[in-house]
């Protein structure tokens, strides 16, 4: 064996050992973190043997171990909000499918009572200030957000939100005083 070659296996046995070293002292706070987010065990564990990989599989080279401890926090921070996210929106997903597969089938009077309400809905809406009726067009009908509705409207997210809240008040109040002069 030369003296190359046994200094390269001096560096990978040292490289190796402080691996084992990183993973020993930071997979339990890795997990407990994963293990809070994503409230499964199972995806904790799995979460954090890939942030592992990807250390190892780039070969990264911290200047310490605390900095290759924070990296590996950050990525498997990231890695379980995203894994959480993903596991909402598929909850939501098989709810809207289950729900969707027990509805019923609309009779003419439903669906008569529906048009009615809509109509109904929509001249209220025309009656509410322009300022109160952009606002709600654009978060019900156009389904954005309270920033980008502030942003296409140039006013503060706090206002468009304060906006919001009163439109509906006032749709609402429309709605009720027409159904109580159509049953007066």
């Amino acid at each position: 064996m030369s003296n190359s070659e046994s200094i390269e296996n001096g560096r990978e046995r040292m490289l190796i050992g402080d691996f084992r070293r990183l993973y020993e002292t930071v997979f339990p706070v890795l997990f407990r973190v994963s293990c809070r987010i994503t409230n499964s065990e199972e995806a904790a564990e799995e979460l954090c043997q890939e942030a592992f990989f990807r250390l190892h599989e780039k070969n990264m080279v911290f200047p310490n171990q605390d900095e290759a401890k924070y990296w590996l926090i950050r990525v498997v921070k990231n890695a379980s909000l995203n894994y959480a996210k993903r596991k909402v929106r598929e909850m939501r997903a098989y709810q809207r499918v289950f729900r969707e597969n027990t509805g019923k089938v609309d009779t003419g009077e439903d669906t008569f009572i529906k048009k009615e309400t809509r109509q109904e809905v929509l001249e209220a809406l025309d009656k509410l200030p322009e300022k109160f009726r952009v606002v709600l067009i654009l978060k019900e009908y156009g389904e954005l957000n309270y920033k980008d509705i502030g942003r296409s409207l140039g006013i503060s997210e706090g206002n468009v939100k304060v906006r919001v809240f009163r439109a509906r008040e006032r749709l609402e109040k429309l709605l009720s005083a027409g159904n109580n002069t159509v049953n007066a």
